[in-house]
C-alpha cells in the first residue's frame, strides 16, 4: 500500500498511477505512481486513470510497466 490517495475528489481509492501534465506540449502523460508526490503531478486510481479526459487537441502518452517472464 502506497498511503496516497486518488487526486480525485471523494474518491477513497489508493493511486496507482501519476499524471502530468506537459503544457508546453499539449501533451497528458500517464505512468506508473512516482516514487514520491510531486506538486505539480496528480496521483489516480486504476479506474480514473484509464479514464481520464484529456483537454481537446491534446495528446494522451501512457507509460506502462512491461513484467518479464523469466
Amino acid at each position: 500500500m502506497t498511503n496516497r490517495p486518488c487526486s480525485k475528489v471523494a474518491c477513497p481509492e489508493e493511486a496507482v498511477a501519476t499524471l502530468t501534465y506537459v503544457y508546453a506540449d499539449s501533451m497528458v502523460v500517464v505512468g506508473p505512481l512516482s516514487a514520491a508526490h510531486e506538486p505539480h503531478s496528480y496521483d489516480l486510481c486504476a479506474k480514473h486513470s484509464e479514464r481520464l479526459s484529456p483537454p481537446h487537441g491534446w495528446q494522451v502518452v501512457r507509460h506502462a510497466v512491461l513484467e518479464r517472464n523469466d
